[in-house]
Protein backbone atom coordinates (compact mmCIF):
# COMPACT_ATOMS: atom_id res chain seq x y z
CA UNK A 1 0.00 0.00 0.00
CA UNK A 2 0.99 3.33 -0.91
CA UNK A 3 1.54 5.97 1.91
CA UNK A 4 0.64 9.94 0.87
CA UNK A 5 3.47 12.04 1.20
CA UNK A 6 3.02 15.12 3.64
CA UNK A 7 4.66 18.15 3.96
CA UNK A 8 4.16 21.99 5.16
CA UNK A 9 2.95 24.37 2.70
CA UNK A 10 1.59 27.67 3.05
CA UNK A 11 0.38 27.49 6.28
CA UNK A 12 -0.74 23.80 6.18
CA UNK A 13 -0.90 20.24 5.89
CA UNK A 14 -0.40 19.29 2.11
CA UNK A 15 -0.85 15.97 1.10
CA UNK A 16 0.47 14.51 -2.25
CA UNK A 17 -0.47 11.20 -3.47
CA UNK A 18 -0.81 9.57 -7.23
CA UNK A 19 2.23 11.86 -8.92
CA UNK A 20 5.22 10.04 -10.49
CA UNK A 21 8.25 9.21 -7.53
CA UNK A 22 10.15 11.25 -10.13
CA UNK A 23 7.94 14.36 -10.28
CA UNK A 24 10.09 17.30 -9.28
CA UNK A 25 9.27 19.71 -7.21
CA UNK A 26 8.80 22.22 -9.66
CA UNK A 27 6.25 20.47 -11.79
CA UNK A 28 4.62 19.99 -8.92
CA UNK A 29 4.62 23.53 -7.67
CA UNK A 30 3.28 24.70 -11.60
CA UNK A 31 1.42 21.90 -12.63
CA UNK A 32 -0.53 20.71 -9.98
CA UNK A 33 -0.73 23.50 -7.29
CA UNK A 34 -0.69 26.37 -9.89
CA UNK A 35 1.82 28.03 -8.29
CA UNK A 36 3.86 29.79 -11.34
CA UNK A 37 6.12 32.30 -9.50
CA UNK A 38 8.84 29.84 -9.15
CA UNK A 39 10.28 29.70 -12.68
CA UNK A 40 11.89 26.76 -14.82
CA UNK A 41 15.03 27.86 -16.69
CA UNK A 42 17.93 25.41 -16.95
CA UNK A 43 15.96 22.05 -15.16
CA UNK A 44 19.45 20.89 -14.02
CA UNK A 45 20.22 23.13 -11.04
CA UNK A 46 22.74 25.66 -13.23
CA UNK A 47 20.23 28.73 -13.53
CA UNK A 48 18.64 29.36 -9.77
CA UNK A 49 15.48 30.26 -11.39
CA UNK A 50 13.17 27.83 -9.68
CA UNK A 51 15.41 28.22 -6.17
CA UNK A 52 13.02 27.53 -3.41
CA UNK A 53 13.55 27.09 0.72
CA UNK A 54 12.92 23.99 2.23
CA UNK A 55 12.71 23.39 5.89
CA UNK A 56 13.31 20.37 8.13
CA UNK A 57 13.95 18.94 11.30
CA UNK A 58 17.68 17.59 11.37
CA UNK A 59 19.72 16.69 14.77
CA UNK A 60 20.72 20.07 14.99
CA UNK A 61 17.11 21.66 15.16
CA UNK A 62 15.57 23.44 12.38
CA UNK A 63 17.09 23.84 9.33
CA UNK A 64 16.46 26.46 6.43
CA UNK A 65 18.08 26.35 3.08
CA UNK A 66 17.64 27.07 -0.71
CA UNK A 67 17.84 24.00 -3.06
CA UNK A 68 17.00 23.57 -6.68
CA UNK A 69 13.46 22.70 -7.30
CA UNK A 70 13.81 21.61 -10.77
CA UNK A 71 16.05 18.45 -9.85
CA UNK A 72 14.43 17.91 -6.66
CA UNK A 73 11.94 14.91 -6.27
CA UNK A 74 7.98 15.51 -4.73
CA UNK A 75 8.78 12.63 -2.63
CA UNK A 76 11.37 14.01 -0.51
CA UNK A 77 9.60 16.78 0.56
CA UNK A 78 7.84 14.14 3.30
CA UNK A 79 7.56 15.45 6.92
CA UNK A 80 9.70 18.85 5.46
CA UNK A 81 8.26 22.35 4.66
CA UNK A 82 8.26 23.89 1.06
CA UNK A 83 8.84 27.89 0.72
CA UNK A 84 8.30 29.78 -2.58
CA UNK A 85 8.63 33.43 -3.49
CA UNK A 86 4.81 33.47 -2.89
CA UNK A 87 5.49 33.03 0.94
CA UNK A 88 7.59 36.10 1.26
CA UNK A 89 4.67 38.69 1.13
CA UNK A 90 3.11 39.49 4.63
CA UNK A 91 -0.19 39.05 5.81
CA UNK A 92 -1.26 42.70 5.71
CA UNK A 93 0.14 42.77 1.99
CA UNK A 94 3.06 44.64 2.46
CA UNK A 95 6.72 43.44 0.32
CA UNK A 96 8.97 41.50 2.63
CA UNK A 97 12.63 43.46 3.12
CA UNK A 98 13.98 40.99 0.56
CA UNK A 99 11.44 42.20 -2.02
CA UNK A 100 11.10 45.73 -0.89
CA UNK A 101 15.04 45.81 -1.55
CA UNK A 102 14.80 44.33 -5.02
CA UNK A 103 12.43 46.97 -5.58
CA UNK A 104 14.37 49.98 -4.66
CA UNK A 105 17.14 48.77 -5.52
CA UNK A 106 16.43 48.08 -9.14
CA UNK A 107 17.30 44.12 -9.18
CA UNK A 108 15.08 43.39 -11.89
CA UNK A 109 14.41 43.82 -15.16
CA UNK A 110 12.93 40.78 -17.23
CA UNK A 111 11.99 39.56 -14.23
CA UNK A 112 12.08 36.13 -15.01
CA UNK A 113 15.20 35.21 -12.72
CA UNK A 114 13.43 37.53 -9.40
CA UNK A 115 11.49 34.88 -7.76
CA UNK A 116 14.93 32.66 -7.38
CA UNK A 117 17.18 35.48 -6.55
CA UNK A 118 14.59 36.28 -3.95
CA UNK A 119 14.49 32.85 -2.70
CA UNK A 120 17.98 32.86 -2.38
CA UNK A 121 17.87 36.53 -0.47
CA UNK A 122 15.31 34.90 2.03
CA UNK A 123 17.63 31.85 2.88
CA UNK A 124 20.23 34.25 3.62
CA UNK A 125 18.22 37.09 5.51
CA UNK A 126 17.02 33.91 7.93
CA UNK A 127 20.78 32.94 8.58
CA UNK A 128 22.21 36.49 8.64
CA UNK A 129 19.58 37.70 10.99
CA UNK A 130 20.48 41.68 11.37
CA UNK A 131 23.81 42.12 10.25
CA UNK A 132 24.85 43.31 7.24
CA UNK A 133 26.03 40.29 5.31
CA UNK A 134 29.67 40.62 3.61
CA UNK A 135 30.20 40.67 -0.35
CA UNK A 136 31.90 37.29 -0.10
CA UNK A 137 28.57 35.84 1.73
CA UNK A 138 26.60 37.71 -0.87
CA UNK A 139 28.68 36.35 -3.68
CA UNK A 140 27.87 33.05 -1.97
CA UNK A 141 24.58 32.90 -1.68
CA UNK A 142 23.88 34.10 -5.14
CA UNK A 143 26.32 31.75 -6.86
CA UNK A 144 23.60 29.78 -7.77
CA UNK A 145 21.62 32.26 -9.40
CA UNK A 146 22.04 33.59 -13.30
CA UNK A 147 20.71 37.08 -14.60
CA UNK A 148 20.93 37.92 -17.90
CA UNK A 149 19.44 41.80 -17.61
CA UNK A 150 21.01 43.42 -14.68
CA UNK A 151 24.58 42.63 -14.74
CA UNK A 152 24.25 42.10 -10.64
CA UNK A 153 25.32 44.80 -9.27
CA UNK A 154 21.82 46.06 -7.93
CA UNK A 155 20.72 42.54 -6.70
CA UNK A 156 24.35 43.02 -4.76
CA UNK A 157 22.98 46.20 -3.86
CA UNK A 158 19.14 44.41 -2.49
CA UNK A 159 21.27 42.09 -0.61
CA UNK A 160 22.82 44.81 1.46
CA UNK A 161 19.91 46.69 1.48
CA UNK A 162 17.36 44.19 2.61
CA UNK A 163 18.85 44.55 5.89
CA UNK A 164 18.63 48.17 6.58
CA UNK A 165 14.98 48.03 6.20
CA UNK A 166 12.59 47.40 9.27
CA UNK A 167 12.81 43.76 10.46
CA UNK A 168 10.54 40.61 9.57
CA UNK A 169 11.43 37.91 11.88
CA UNK A 170 10.13 34.29 11.33
CA UNK A 171 9.20 32.42 13.55
CA UNK A 172 11.35 29.25 13.67
CA UNK A 173 9.47 27.75 17.07
CA UNK A 174 5.94 27.25 15.30
CA UNK A 175 7.68 25.43 12.03
CA UNK A 176 9.63 23.48 14.11
CA UNK A 177 6.39 22.14 16.07
CA UNK A 178 4.27 22.02 13.13
CA UNK A 179 7.05 19.61 11.42
CA UNK A 180 7.36 17.42 14.70
CA UNK A 181 3.88 16.50 13.67
CA UNK A 182 4.40 15.23 10.48
CA UNK A 183 7.30 12.99 11.17
CA UNK A 184 7.28 9.27 10.82
CA UNK A 185 8.33 6.46 13.08
CA UNK A 186 9.39 4.13 10.49
CA UNK A 187 9.95 4.24 6.75
CA UNK A 188 7.41 5.40 4.12
CA UNK A 189 6.64 3.29 0.80
CA UNK A 190 5.32 5.84 -1.85
CA UNK A 191 4.33 4.06 -5.38
CA UNK A 192 2.72 5.74 -7.92
CA UNK A 193 2.29 5.00 -12.19
CA UNK A 194 4.75 2.16 -12.16
CA UNK A 195 7.09 3.85 -9.87
CA UNK A 196 8.06 2.97 -5.88
CA UNK A 197 9.96 5.49 -3.90
CA UNK A 198 11.45 3.60 -0.57
CA UNK A 199 12.06 6.05 2.41
CA UNK A 200 13.84 3.91 5.17
CA UNK A 201 14.30 5.89 8.72
CA UNK A 202 17.15 3.86 10.36
CA UNK A 203 20.23 2.23 9.15
CA UNK A 204 18.82 -1.31 9.62
CA UNK A 205 15.65 -0.41 7.38
CA UNK A 206 18.17 0.86 4.60
CA UNK A 207 20.27 -2.33 4.78
CA UNK A 208 17.02 -3.99 4.34
CA UNK A 209 15.97 -2.27 1.20
CA UNK A 210 18.53 -2.55 -0.82
CA UNK A 211 18.96 -6.01 0.23
CA UNK A 212 15.41 -6.54 -1.13
CA UNK A 213 15.48 -3.68 -3.88
CA UNK A 214 19.53 -4.58 -5.43
CA UNK A 215 18.51 -2.64 -8.39
CA UNK A 216 17.12 0.18 -7.03
CA UNK A 217 18.80 3.32 -7.32
CA UNK A 218 19.74 5.24 -3.97
CA UNK A 219 19.29 8.68 -3.89
CA UNK A 220 20.58 11.16 -1.64
CA UNK A 221 20.85 15.01 -2.87
CA UNK A 222 18.98 14.37 -6.39
CA UNK A 223 21.70 16.68 -7.84
CA UNK A 224 22.73 14.38 -10.30
CA UNK A 225 19.83 11.63 -10.19
CA UNK A 226 17.58 14.40 -10.79
CA UNK A 227 19.32 14.98 -14.30
CA UNK A 228 18.68 11.34 -15.05
CA UNK A 229 15.18 12.07 -15.22
CA UNK A 230 15.09 15.72 -16.55
CA UNK A 231 17.88 15.62 -18.97
CA UNK A 232 18.25 12.11 -19.75
CA UNK A 233 14.36 10.75 -19.97
CA UNK A 234 15.52 8.30 -17.67
CA UNK A 235 12.64 6.41 -16.23
CA UNK A 236 13.39 4.96 -12.92
CA UNK A 237 11.58 2.20 -11.39
CA UNK A 238 12.47 1.52 -7.95
CA UNK A 239 14.04 4.40 -5.41
CA UNK A 240 15.68 4.33 -2.53
CA UNK A 241 15.65 7.74 -0.56
CA UNK A 242 18.55 8.02 2.25
CA UNK A 243 17.26 11.57 3.46
CA UNK A 244 15.95 10.22 6.39
CA UNK A 245 18.47 8.16 7.70
CA UNK A 246 19.85 10.35 10.56
CA UNK A 247 22.42 7.73 11.41
CA UNK A 248 24.32 8.68 7.75
CA UNK A 249 23.54 12.72 9.06
CA UNK A 250 26.19 12.68 11.65
CA UNK A 251 29.61 14.14 11.54
CA UNK A 252 31.72 12.99 14.83
CA UNK A 253 35.52 14.26 15.51
CA UNK A 254 37.65 11.50 16.99
CA UNK A 255 41.74 12.14 17.85
CA UNK A 256 42.00 11.36 14.58
CA UNK A 257 39.58 11.65 12.16
CA UNK A 258 36.57 13.54 11.30
CA UNK A 259 33.91 11.14 10.73
CA UNK A 260 31.28 12.05 8.20
CA UNK A 261 27.92 9.97 7.68
CA UNK A 262 27.53 9.49 3.88
CA UNK A 263 23.97 11.80 4.23
CA UNK A 264 25.84 14.99 5.85
CA UNK A 265 24.93 17.61 3.11
CA UNK A 266 28.53 19.01 1.46
CA UNK A 267 27.93 22.45 2.54
CA UNK A 268 27.76 20.83 6.26
CA UNK A 269 30.37 18.63 5.53
CA UNK A 270 33.09 21.04 3.74
CA UNK A 271 32.24 23.45 6.79
CA UNK A 272 33.55 20.35 9.55
CA UNK A 273 36.41 19.45 7.70
CA UNK A 274 37.31 23.83 6.90
CA UNK A 275 37.33 24.02 10.29
CA UNK A 276 40.64 21.88 10.75
CA UNK A 277 41.86 23.08 6.91
CA UNK A 278 40.72 26.35 6.54
CA UNK A 279 43.69 27.68 4.04
CA UNK A 280 43.61 24.77 2.42
CA UNK A 281 40.30 24.25 1.35
CA UNK A 282 38.18 27.48 2.25
CA UNK A 283 38.51 28.30 -1.60
CA UNK A 284 37.64 24.78 -3.04
CA UNK A 285 34.70 24.58 -0.89
CA UNK A 286 33.34 28.27 -2.26
CA UNK A 287 34.04 26.88 -5.81
CA UNK A 288 32.21 23.59 -5.10
CA UNK A 289 29.25 24.27 -7.73
CA UNK A 290 26.75 26.80 -5.75
CA UNK A 291 25.05 26.96 -2.91
CA UNK A 292 21.66 25.56 -3.60
CA UNK A 293 24.05 21.97 -5.11
CA UNK A 294 25.97 22.30 -1.83
CA UNK A 295 22.96 22.13 0.68
CA UNK A 296 21.16 19.43 -1.10
CA UNK A 297 24.15 17.18 -2.45
CA UNK A 298 25.94 14.89 -0.06
CA UNK A 299 29.59 14.03 0.11
CA UNK A 300 28.68 10.57 0.40
CA UNK A 301 27.06 11.25 -2.99
CA UNK A 302 29.94 12.87 -4.37
CA UNK A 303 32.58 9.95 -3.56
CA UNK A 304 29.89 7.54 -4.97
CA UNK A 305 29.04 8.74 -7.50
CA UNK A 306 32.78 8.73 -8.46
CA UNK A 307 33.07 11.08 -11.12
CA UNK A 308 36.57 11.55 -12.54
CA UNK A 309 36.12 15.71 -12.80
CA UNK A 310 34.33 15.34 -9.02
CA UNK A 311 36.14 18.16 -6.26
CA UNK A 312 36.20 16.15 -3.42
CA UNK A 313 37.85 12.67 -4.47
CA UNK A 314 41.73 14.37 -5.61
CA UNK A 315 41.85 16.07 -1.66
CA UNK A 316 40.35 13.26 0.12
CA UNK A 317 42.58 10.62 -1.74
CA UNK A 318 45.42 13.34 -1.21
CA UNK A 319 44.92 13.28 3.17
CA UNK A 320 44.68 9.49 2.77
CA UNK A 321 40.62 9.30 3.77
CA UNK A 322 39.07 5.78 4.68
CA UNK A 323 35.56 4.93 3.06
CA UNK A 324 33.11 3.28 5.25
CA UNK A 325 30.74 0.72 3.53
CA UNK A 326 27.57 -1.13 4.61
CA UNK A 327 26.03 -4.01 3.93
CA UNK A 328 24.02 -7.04 5.00
CA UNK A 329 27.44 -8.39 6.56
CA UNK A 330 28.06 -5.22 8.64
CA UNK A 331 30.43 -2.54 7.84
CA UNK A 332 33.59 -2.95 5.48
CA UNK A 333 36.49 0.09 5.27
CA UNK A 334 38.84 0.67 2.22
CA UNK A 335 41.15 3.03 1.20
CA UNK A 336 39.11 5.79 -0.59
CA UNK A 337 41.30 5.29 -3.92
CA UNK A 338 41.01 1.39 -3.72
CA UNK A 339 37.30 2.55 -4.32
CA UNK A 340 37.40 3.04 -7.99
CA UNK A 341 38.01 0.47 -10.41
CA UNK A 342 37.68 1.91 -13.61
CA UNK A 343 35.03 4.52 -14.88
CA UNK A 344 31.59 4.19 -12.93
CA UNK A 345 33.18 0.95 -11.34
CA UNK A 346 33.50 1.00 -7.97
CA UNK A 347 34.40 -1.65 -5.64
CA UNK A 348 30.65 -2.63 -3.83
CA UNK A 349 29.61 -5.98 -3.03
CA UNK A 350 26.00 -7.31 -3.57
CA UNK A 351 24.22 -5.12 -1.40
CA UNK A 352 26.14 -2.42 0.00
CA UNK A 353 26.42 0.81 0.18
CA UNK A 354 28.39 4.30 1.30
CA UNK A 355 27.85 4.59 5.25
CA UNK A 356 30.24 7.90 5.60
CA UNK A 357 34.04 8.48 5.55
CA UNK A 358 36.67 8.89 7.91
CA UNK A 359 39.14 12.22 6.85
CA UNK A 360 42.41 12.21 9.03
CA UNK A 361 43.08 15.50 11.07
CA UNK A 362 45.86 17.56 10.26
CA UNK A 363 49.07 16.38 11.31
CA UNK A 364 52.68 17.99 12.17
CA UNK A 365 55.02 18.15 9.18
CA UNK A 366 52.02 17.63 6.42
CA UNK A 367 52.10 20.15 3.62
CA UNK A 368 48.79 20.18 2.35
CA UNK A 369 47.11 21.70 -0.34
CA UNK A 370 44.13 22.29 -3.12
CA UNK A 371 43.87 23.86 -6.45
CA UNK A 372 41.11 24.37 -9.20
CA UNK A 373 41.11 25.13 -12.34
CA UNK A 374 37.41 26.07 -14.35
CA UNK A 375 36.68 28.76 -16.54
CA UNK A 376 34.76 30.24 -13.89
CA UNK A 377 35.67 31.33 -10.45
CA UNK A 378 32.07 29.41 -9.08
CA UNK A 379 29.09 26.82 -10.38
CA UNK A 380 31.36 25.24 -12.48
CA UNK A 381 33.12 22.07 -13.62
CA UNK A 382 36.70 21.76 -13.48
CA UNK A 383 39.14 21.16 -16.15
CA UNK A 384 42.07 19.76 -13.72
CA UNK A 385 41.58 19.88 -9.55
CA UNK A 386 44.98 19.00 -7.96
CA UNK A 387 45.74 17.94 -4.69
CA UNK A 388 48.58 17.58 -2.71
CA UNK A 389 49.79 16.22 0.85
CA UNK A 390 53.39 16.04 1.66
CA UNK A 391 54.97 14.77 4.92
CA UNK A 392 59.10 15.83 5.41
CA UNK A 393 61.27 14.59 7.96
CA UNK A 394 63.37 16.27 10.52
CA UNK A 395 66.81 16.21 7.91
CA UNK A 396 63.83 18.28 5.34
CA UNK A 397 63.45 14.93 3.02
CA UNK A 398 60.12 13.64 1.95
CA UNK A 399 58.77 11.32 4.24
CA UNK A 400 55.78 11.03 2.43
CA UNK A 401 53.50 11.95 -1.02
CA UNK A 402 49.95 11.55 -1.91
CA UNK A 403 49.26 13.54 -4.98
CA UNK A 404 45.45 12.94 -6.50
CA UNK A 405 44.05 14.23 -9.61
CA UNK A 406 40.91 15.10 -11.19
CA UNK A 407 40.23 15.71 -14.89
CA UNK A 408 43.23 13.94 -15.68
CA UNK A 409 42.13 9.92 -15.99
CA UNK A 410 39.00 8.00 -16.04
CA UNK A 411 38.86 8.07 -12.06
CA UNK A 412 39.97 9.74 -9.54
CA UNK A 413 43.65 9.20 -9.55
CA UNK A 414 47.26 9.10 -7.30
CA UNK A 415 50.26 10.11 -9.46
CA UNK A 416 52.24 6.93 -8.31
CA UNK A 417 55.42 7.67 -10.05
CA UNK A 418 55.37 11.41 -8.90
CA UNK A 419 54.92 10.26 -5.35
CA UNK A 420 57.80 8.08 -5.73
CA UNK A 421 59.76 10.59 -7.39
CA UNK A 422 59.69 12.42 -4.21
CA UNK A 423 59.70 9.84 -1.76
CA UNK A 424 63.35 10.17 0.60
CA UNK A 425 64.25 13.25 -1.75
CA UNK A 426 64.77 17.13 -0.27
CA UNK A 427 61.97 19.00 -1.44
CA UNK A 428 64.09 21.04 -3.57
CA UNK A 429 63.64 22.16 -7.23
CA UNK A 430 65.35 19.16 -8.85
CA UNK A 431 63.18 16.46 -7.40
CA UNK A 432 60.01 18.84 -8.46
CA UNK A 433 60.86 18.65 -11.58
CA UNK A 434 61.06 15.33 -11.80
CA UNK A 435 58.04 14.88 -10.23
CA UNK A 436 56.64 17.41 -12.61
CA UNK A 437 57.85 15.01 -15.55
CA UNK A 438 56.63 11.30 -14.14
CA UNK A 439 53.04 13.36 -14.54
CA UNK A 440 53.57 12.70 -18.23
CA UNK A 441 53.99 8.64 -17.23
CA UNK A 442 50.89 9.32 -14.48
CA UNK A 443 48.64 10.10 -16.73
CA UNK A 444 46.90 10.34 -20.54
CA UNK A 445 44.27 12.87 -19.76
CA UNK A 446 41.63 13.10 -22.63
CA UNK A 447 40.39 16.34 -24.69
CA UNK A 448 36.95 17.87 -24.07
CA UNK A 449 34.93 20.99 -24.13
CA UNK A 450 36.81 22.21 -20.97
CA UNK A 451 40.47 21.18 -22.02
CA UNK A 452 42.46 19.68 -24.27
CA UNK A 453 44.44 17.22 -23.40
CA UNK A 454 47.96 19.21 -23.79
CA UNK A 455 46.18 21.95 -21.35
CA UNK A 456 45.51 19.51 -18.60
CA UNK A 457 49.27 18.15 -18.42
CA UNK A 458 50.76 21.34 -18.36
CA UNK A 459 48.00 22.65 -15.83
CA UNK A 460 49.04 19.53 -13.33
CA UNK A 461 52.74 19.74 -14.01
CA UNK A 462 52.60 23.48 -12.84
CA UNK A 463 50.31 23.01 -10.38
CA UNK A 464 53.08 20.93 -8.81
CA UNK A 465 55.31 23.50 -9.17
CA UNK A 466 52.83 25.86 -7.32
CA UNK A 467 52.93 23.68 -4.68
CA UNK A 468 56.55 23.53 -4.47
CA UNK A 469 56.87 27.46 -4.30
CA UNK A 470 54.15 27.83 -1.67
CA UNK A 471 55.44 25.29 0.62
CA UNK A 472 59.54 24.88 -0.16
CA UNK A 473 61.71 25.34 2.74
CA UNK A 474 63.09 27.99 2.08
CA UNK A 475 61.59 31.50 1.25
CA UNK A 476 57.90 29.95 0.34
CA UNK A 477 55.57 32.12 -1.43
CA UNK A 478 52.27 32.97 0.30
CA UNK A 479 49.31 31.53 -1.82
CA UNK A 480 47.91 34.87 -2.61
CA UNK A 481 50.75 35.90 -4.19
CA UNK A 482 49.64 33.06 -7.19
CA UNK A 483 46.08 33.62 -7.15
CA UNK A 484 45.82 36.00 -10.19
CA UNK A 485 48.03 33.56 -11.92
CA UNK A 486 46.54 30.26 -10.78
CA UNK A 487 42.70 31.32 -10.46
CA UNK A 488 40.63 30.64 -13.56
CA UNK A 489 44.13 30.89 -15.44
CA UNK A 490 42.99 29.02 -18.91
CA UNK A 491 45.46 29.07 -21.52
CA UNK A 492 44.13 30.43 -25.05
CA UNK A 493 42.77 27.35 -27.25
CA UNK A 494 42.34 25.05 -24.35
Amino acid sequence: MSTPIRFFFRGAVHEVSGVAPTQTILQHLREDLHCTGTKEGCAEGDCGACTVVVGSLEQDGLELKAVNSCIQFTPTLDGKALFTVEDLQQPDGKLHPVQQALVECHGSQCGFCTPGFAMSLWGMYLKEEARTPSRCEIDDALSGNLCRCTGYRPIIDAAQRMTELPRVDFDRAVLAEQLRALQRESGVVYSAHGQVFHAPRTLDELVAARVAHPDAVLLAGSTDVGLWVTKQMRELTDIIYLGHVNELKTVRETEGAIEIGAGVSLQDAYAAVCRHYPRELTELWQRFASLPIRNAGTLGGNVANGSPIGDSMPWLIALGSTLVLRGPEGERTLALEDFYLGYQQKDLRPGEFVQGLRVPMPRPNRAFRTYKLAKRFDQDISAVCAAFALELDDAGLVRDARIAFGGMAATPKRAALAEAALRGRAWDEASMREAMAALARDYAPLSDMRASSSYRMQAAQNLLRRFWLETRVENPLPADALNAFAVNAFAVGA
